[in-house]
């Protein structure tokens, strides 16, 4: 069997509870991945639609855990307006849902949002919060001691770009943590090279390691992850070894490495995490 390499060159080096879920995904290859899968992300068609996915699962793509709540959908279309999706539906384990392109040009449909987590003690009890920003004030104890917050911006998205890529829906939102093509979304191609910018509330974020992971690994048996690290323009390629949809994560700042049997350090009070799907054809 043929082997590939996903290729990374660097100048420098080479819904509330999904949303939680996110912010604490580390890199690794056993964690949980949320993402919106769209059965397409080019369409030539007159009538242009898209059916998206939006799920939790073990590996990308995969629909095994829970599934992602739309009450924080974002659909931004070429022109910049905001659209509404149609035929909503949650399961069991995944949601699912309609968009139509009714323009030329590409659509950002994106899972958007800020929640916290606590830690605190209450009569000498050690004690753990996840939730709303809203219901923070309200829900921790008038009691509590040692109080430790974390607000966790997250960002679940991909594109999908109806006769051609472009558009406003490409330029940087200007919140949270993005990763935003700078090939045209809809010519990413097996053995050819596409380049990314990480930013940070709109300003380019050096040095974030990214992970890229192409989904069906059930077929391949291997997960074939690899990661990139932004430059100091925040920019980073990628060389595709194959068609696929790949699963593009990231999270700043990056998670302390922590000997064992020593302490853990304090939590953050912000943390921003990125999770996308793009997918690459055939030659």
């Amino acid at each position: 069997m043929q082997k590939h390499r996903l290729t990374v060159k660097n100048p420098m080096l080479t819904a509330p509870a999904c949303a939680l879920l996110l912010a604490l995904l580390p890199l690794a290859a056993e964690a949980h991945r949320p993402f919106l899968l769209p059965s397409t992300t080019v369409v030539e068609a007159r009538d242009a639609w898209v059916t998206v996915d939006a799920a939790v699962g073990e590996n990308a793509f995969e629909f095994d855990t829970s599934p992602l709540w739309l009450d924080r959908l974002s659909i931004v279309g070429p022109d910049g307006e905001a659209l509404a999706p149609a035929q909503t539906f949650t399961g069991k384990r995944r949601s699912v849902f309609d968009v139509q392109l009714p323009k030329p040009g590409s659509y950002r449909i994106a899972l958007v949002g800020e929640n916290a987590m606590a830690s605190y003690k209450l009569n000498g009890e050690a004690k753990r919060w996840r939730g709303s920003v809203e219901a923070l004030e309200k829900e921790i104890p008038a009691g509590a001691s040692e109080l430790q917050v974390t607000r966790i911006h997250t960002r679940i998205e991909t594109v999908v770009s109806s006769a051609r890529s472009g558009g406003e829906a490409l330029k940087p939102a200007g919140i949270g943590l993005e990763v935003l093509p700078l090939s045209a979304p809809d010519e990413y191609h097996a053995g050819e090279t596409a380049r990314f910018r990480v930013l940070l509330d709109g300003k380019p974020l050096p040095d974030l390691k990214v992970a890229l992971a192409p989904g069906n690994v059930r077929y391949r048996g291997v997960l074939r992850e690899v990661t990139a690290v932004s430059d100091a323009k925040g920019e980073f390629s990628v060389t595709w070894p194959f068609a696929e949809m790949y699963w593009i994560s990231a999270s700043y700042p990056p998670a302390p490495v922590v000997a064992e049997g020593q302490p853990r350090p304090a939590m953050p009070a912000r943390r921003w995490t990125y999770a996308g799907t793009v997918e690459v054809q055939a030659q």
